[in-house]
């Protein structure tokens, strides 16, 4: 809210583009008057032209946070929410995903191995669909990366009973001595006897990919439009993207060789045990691994496709020191990492201090994308904003009409110590001109969710889940699945 003792409040609008002081003078009232006559509405416009005790919301294109503001005549603004809890006793529940089969079913996918199901009475069973705990890597309790992060059912699962899933296990005896673990990315059959329980004896793995450190796995599998399956991996971890496992000078993400730092795209219908589409970007690059969709990421933790309008593709990026990001997929797209970190150039031997210039091509000539939004680790006073973005999903339910296409997502926490993540909720102002705003939760006593994030699903309404737990690293039962609902 607009506070009326600020003696100088700035703004700055459309990713710095417009600029203004607003005075503390009876000129503010006429300033809200105007705006008001203009059908600008009082509630919008407090939000956009004021500043408040507590950390905003930021946007940033320069060097420093500002306020985001949302402001717009043609798109209706929703700022606070509600949450419903829908299933809670879990460990670390880190994503959502509902098979296309009407049975109103949701699959919480746990970190520590287990996939649970929520049936259509929104009752949580208390034996997994599917336990792969033994196949895991052992997991550090205070904090960890690794571990069972994704899962997509086949478009075609009611039929075929196909479904993937996505987890770190110990490092097989042909990778590299100081390596950490290695991806699989695996196939499974439902039970023939059974819909709520999967098969564990029919596992057939794709994908391995050695791991040279516990951290940036990636880890989100979902099918395209076109029927392929899509897997984000990240840089290798440690950080920087340098260090053992790390391609010297250039970095994994930039390394077309590897598929570390990448957006895969592969056809699980065709070949042993996957073939690569021919209309895969790279798939005719001399020394490319064709799998690569896109490339240029360090931890693109989360993606989404939306479910409505154009099927884009929605990559949250996780940021290194100062900045996080979400980029719109493109196949082919160079996306910057370790050359830039969101919009800014990046040093890996400095990453707290962005070089003020830096080439914005690949070393193959390639033009590195910007995200579309990107915001700071510290808002403009300087204090903790965020620290890891969680992607979401554009927002395609019947419960909150001013919510729909928003993209929802959110971030882990404002640090490590603290349960106390932040959901957002960004529109599409004009052509590539992304805005966001915090979504306060109702009933809180903050107003937000006191809860570390942990990721998002979305049911076949469009409707949108948390993933929440008050531990951040793989321990207890203090995980917790929300639905988002209106206030």
């Amino acid at each position: 809210m607009l506070s009326m003792n600020n003696a100088i409040s700035k703004v700055n609008f459309c990713d710095r583009i417009l600029s203004y002081e607003l005075l503390r003078s009876s000129k503010n009232i006429w300033c809200i008057l105007v705006c008001f006559l203009f059908s600008i509405s009082l509630v919008t416009l407090l939000n956009g032209c004021g500043s408040s005790s507590e950390s905003s919301p930021v946007l940033s294109s320069g060097s420093s946070p500002v306020l985001s503001p949302g402001l717009s005549t043609s798109v209706s603004q929703v700022d606070t929410v509600g949450i419903q809890s829908v299933a809670s006793g879990l460990t670390s529940p880190v994503t959502m995903v509902i098979p296309n089969d009407n049975t109103d079913r949701k699959f919480i996918v746990d970190q520590v191995g287990k996939i649970f199901v929520i049936d259509a009475d929104n009752n949580l069973l208390s034996t997994p669909f599917l336990d792969v705990s033994n196949k895991l890597v052992t997991l550090m309790t205070t904090y960890d990366e690794r571990g069972l992060l994704g899962m997509a059912f086949h478009p075609n699962y009611s039929i075929n009973g196909r479904f993937f899933i996505f987890y770190n296990a110990p490092k097989g005896s042909d990778v590299p001595a100081d390596y950490n673990s290695e991806i699989h990315v695996s196939e499974f059959k439902v039970s023939t006897n059974d819909p709520n329980k999967a098969d564990p004896s029919s596992e057939n793995i794709l994908l391995t990919i050695p791991k040279p450190s516990f951290n940036h796995n990636g880890g989100t599998l979902v099918f395209g439009p076109d029927g392929m399956l899509y897997v984000s991996v990240g840089d290798g971890g440690a950080s920087d993207d340098v260090g053992i496992g790390h391609t010297p000078t250039l970095g994994n993400g930039q390394d077309k060789s590897k598929l570390l730092g990448k957006i895969l795209r592969i056809d699980i219908d065709s070949g042993t045990p996957y073939s690569i589409p021919s209309d895969n970007p790279f798939v005719n690059d001399s020394g490319a691994k064709g799998e690569i969709w896109a490339y240029g990421f360090r931890n693109p933790y989360r993606m989404s496709f939306d479910t409505g309008g154009d099927k884009r593709l929605f990559v949250a990026d996780v940021g290194q020191n100062l900045y996080e990001e979400i980029d719109i997929g493109t196949s082919g797209g160079n996306y910057g990492w370790n050359i830039k970190e969101g919009k800014h150039c990046f040093d890996p031997n400095n990453a707290n201090t962005p070089p003020a210039t830096c080439t914005n091509t690949g070393i193959d000539g390639q033009t590195l994308l910007d995200p579309i939004i990107e915001y700071s680790h510290k808002d403009s006073l300087g204090n903790n904003f965020g620290i890891a973005v969680l992607g979401g999903y554009i927002y395609r339910g019947n419960a909150i009409p001013a919510l729909v296409g928003n993209y929802i997502f959110g971030d882990l926490s404002t640090n490590l110590s603290t349960a106390d993540g932040s959901i957002f909720a960004a529109y599409e102002k004009s052509a590539s001109i992304w805005e966001f705003r915090q979504l306060k939760i109702s009933g809180q006593s903050n107003l937000r969710i006191g809860r570390f994030i942990l990721g998002f699903g979305q049911d076949n309404n469009g409707e949108i889940y948390i993933m929440t737990s008050q531990n951040v690293g793989p321990s207890g039962t203090t995980g917790q699945v929300y639905k988002i609902i209106a206030q």
